[in-house]
């Protein structure tokens, strides 16, 4: 008798999408329901995945750092990530302007009397560069604060091989700990399904399809920017710098893009972004370091949610931008990604902030906010294929680099 073949994750996953979105329309006069009863099942999955990131990030980038033996090594791959992130965060903002000047006409002009947002207080940059740095060996962990935690790693991790030989019993530990924490995660990866369905379909419920009223033209705008920004600058990339099919490359990412697009959570896309980067042909030593640092400072897809919506913004208070404004959100953009790193609701502080840097009045975003988990849906998912895109790219320079020595 031939045995069933097994549904992928991704077929699971999309299924699980599909139904979220029917069960969601169907019960959107019972959203507190959802809420109360549907909902919560995908909090306890999303705080599964939130457990098991932290050990895996810590783990898997010491066993990555122990395996290249080389301190510089370190140094090179991370400086080319955070050249690579700064350079497609620059994009990303660039063509979330284009786009929304393209669909400026079509914008609805809302009320903006009687509006009301307190913006939260951006983190001075040098308190960011201060806050990178751990205090303690437990809050890092316990707050799930990622840059830290790469920090943390880091040490531990260059410790380990300037000791040498007298650590061989911590190597092997560090190694068994990982593939135990790698084993944890799979098993929570295989519930990734439910969890889809319970995080999704309470948003459609309670949203319903007015979500789309007013602000669809907006909405449809930064779908658009984010497309095109995944289509066009992530397949160049992988295709010139990766030598990866950009086909193969979205056709493997299919799991992560999806739990992304229903979680709206980097961090917690993390584990599934892992294996699909993996089975892509990265390198473990590369994919450790590098998609936990995505996860906290690449936002490509909040880049291009600033573009839309400061256009947008602009337009409902009758101003407009001139070229000198928008490389001033361009530059702020950029910079605010790495500024507001690990800080959570990033996306409306950096908001804030590219409003007050080209004299936009900060109460603006409360014409945004109502929507604003339909939009951190797509930002989340082109930020984590951002991530994947820089694994691909600096996994095959370095393979190339060793090849060539």
């Amino acid at each position: 008798m031939k045995e069933k073949k097994k549904l992928s994750l991704a077929a699971q996953i999309f299924i699980a999408l599909v139904l979220a979105v029917i069960v969601g329309l169907l019960m959107t006069s019972h959203g507190e329901f959802a809420e109360s009863y549907i909902k919560p099942f995908g909090t306890i999955f999303l705080n599964l995945i939130k457990f098991i990131v932290v050990p895996v990030v810590l783990f898997s980038i010491m066993s990555g750092i122990i395996s290249m033996q080389d301190i510089r090594k370190v140094g090179s791959i991370g400086i080319k990530t955070i050249v690579y992130y700064l350079c497609t965060t620059a994009c990303a903002i660039t063509i979330g302007l284009a786009g929304a000047n393209l669909f400026k006409g079509f914008f609805p002009v809302l009320s903006t009397t009687d509006l009301e947002y307190e913006a939260a207080e951006p983190t001075p940059f040098m308190d960011t560069i201060v806050n990178i740095f751990p205090s303690n060996f437990i809050t890092p962990m316990s707050d799930a604060n990622m840059l830290q935690v790469i920090v943390m790693a880091l040490l531990i991790g260059f410790a380990i091989i300037l000791v040498g030989d007298r650590a061989k019993e911590v190597v092997t530990g560090v190694e068994k700990l990982n593939l135990v924490f790698m084993k944890c995660m799979d098993m929570i990866i295989k519930l990734s399904p439910v969890g889809v369905f319970c995080l999704l379909c309470p948003v459609v419920a309670v949203n319903g399809p007015a979500v789309l009223g007013s602000l669809a033209m907006v909405l449809l705008a930064a779908y658009i920017c984010y497309i095109v920004h995944a289509a066009v600058v992530y397949s160049l990339t992988v295709r010139t710098l990766g030598g990866l099919s950009p086909v193969k490359f979205f056709k493997e990412m299919l799991p992560a893009i999806m739990f992304a697009f229903s979680s709206a959570s980097s961090v917690g896309t993390l584990p599934i972004n892992m294996e699909c980067v993996e089975r892509l042909g990265a390198s473990r030593e590369v994919t450790s370091f590098v998609l936990p640092l995505g996860a906290t400072i690449n936002m490509d897809g909040t880049a291009i949610y600033q573009g839309v919506c400061s256009i947008f913004i602009a337009s409902c208070f009758g101003i407009d931008l001139d070229f000198g404004q928008m490389v001033t959100i361009v530059l702020t953009a950029t910079l605010a990604s790495i500024g507001t790193a690990g800080v959570p609701g990033a996306g409306m502080i950096m908001l804030a902030m590219v409003l007050q840097s080209v004299g936009l009045p900060v109460e603006g975003i409360a014409l945004v906010a109502g929507v604003d988990r339909i939009f951190d849906m797509g930002r989340t998912t082109v930020n984590i294929i951002g991530d994947a895109s820089c694994s691909i790219i600096v996994s095959s320079i370095e393979e190339k680099k060793s090849k060539a020595a």
